[in-house]
């Protein structure tokens, strides 16, 4: 008896799936098989876009075109991958998506799952609803993953269940652009639903699944993301989990739409270009030279800390009550590497100031 949980846009997804396992069928004697992309940000993978199964050893075959990754799976240096950790550390079974092969590629990886596993269950879990995205948005910045994974639901002949967790978390759809196409209400996060994923919330650099966290366990306020500084509203709606009808989802997702017959994920990204008018993994080979460039800052309290107070009074003046460590790092030009040490540090010279996972900016200093 197996449940299949596809992770939309993988990273922090596969880390919500686990969660999302727990709240809804709870230790019902089932495994859950979680398929999910390696693809994870440049502080954890320096090598752009998803990584694909030459890219680790360890690997263990599920059937013949899809892989799990064990515990004793290792990333090909210099890439990285997350996945391993997370199988050491969490009770499911994680196997690796391969777009390499575009839609039909991973259409044939589900079948072949289906067919091996029967599960009792299928859902296609996203975290923040960008994979509902019709690709005109100005606010959209990963659509190629989603959208690839949504393709391949659509033309699987088993019944596939979408779910979106935390709408808006991921700050690429406002929630109130979602609010008319997300279906019932299937489940409130709670704190107690936290339980299961909050030892990995302490290393994991997934901020969307972060704050979902966070928001079940009652954050409420605005959080300040990414590169890019965007604030992300923490509300009553932020930790639920709404059903989608997946043919309107692709009736809405013109990327996902398109791509259906994609053998290959340069046509994938080609399509992405001319409907959305970018790609993601362009955007990371891009930032990838711009850090190879960059001498990352020297990590020291005397430092890092007056820099953290100035940042503070800034992000306070613009109404943001939290941020993330990824956020931190970058804000005080660290490489990737130092996000465990900035945590550390901070944590242990503000205990009060951590709300498991973000790290809280007080109304007043």
């Amino acid at each position: 008896m197996t449940r299949l949980i596809v992770a939309a846009g993988g990273g922090g997804d596969a880390v919500a799936a686990t969660m999302l396992d727990a709240a809804l069928y709870g230790d019902a004697g089932e495994q859950a098989v979680i398929l999910t992309y390696a693809w994870d940000r440049l502080l954890i993978d320096p090598l752009p876009g998803p990584r694909g199964a030459d890219d680790f050893t360890g690997l263990e075959p599920l059937t013949p075109a899809v892989w799990k990754v064990p515990a004793d799976a290792r990333p090909v240096a210099p890439a990285g991958s997350t996945l391993p950790r997370l199988a050491a550390e969490l009770r499911h079974t994680f196997a690796l998506i391969e777009p390499r092969h575009g839609a039909e590629g991973v259409t044939h990886q589900l079948e072949e799952l289906v067919t091996h596993l029967k599960p009792t269950s299928i859902d296609l879990l996203d975290v923040g609803g960008d994979v509902l995205a019709r690709g005109n948005e100005p606010t959209l910045k990963s659509p190629l993953a989603d959208s690839l994974t949504l393709a391949a639901c659509g033309q699987v002949n088993a019944p596939i269940r979408l779910l979106i967790a935390g709408p808006g978390l991921d700050g690429e759809l406002p929630h109130e652009d979602l609010r008319d196409v997300l279906g019932p209400l299937v489940h409130t996060f709670t704190a107690k639903d936290t339980e299961p994923i909050g030892p990995v919330l302490e290393w994991h650099p997934s901020e969307a699944t972060g704050m979902l966290a966070a928001t079940a366990r009652g954050v409420r306020g605005t959080c300040e993301v990414r590169d890019a500084g965007l604030p992300i509203p923490l509300t009553d709606e932020s930790p639920t989990v709404h059903e989608v009808d997946l043919d309107e989802a692709l009736s809405r997702n013109e990327l996902a739409r398109a791509i259906m017959s994609t053998t290959a994920l340069d046509q994938v990204e080609a399509l992405s270009r001319e409907i959305c008018g970018f790609s993601e993994i362009d955007y990371e080979r891009n930032k990838a030279l711009w850090l190879k460039e960059q001498q990352p800052a020297k990590l020291d309290a005397e430092s890092a800390l007056p820099q953290l107070a100035q940042f503070e009074a800034e992000a306070r003046s613009r109404g943001v009550t939290h941020t993330t460590f990824r956020h931190l790092t970058e804000v005080l030009n660290l490489d990737g590497s130092q996000r465990d040490d900035l945590r550390r540090l901070l944590i242990n010279s503000q205990p009060e100031r951590y709300t498991a996972p973000l790290w809280r900016i007080p109304a007043t200093t």
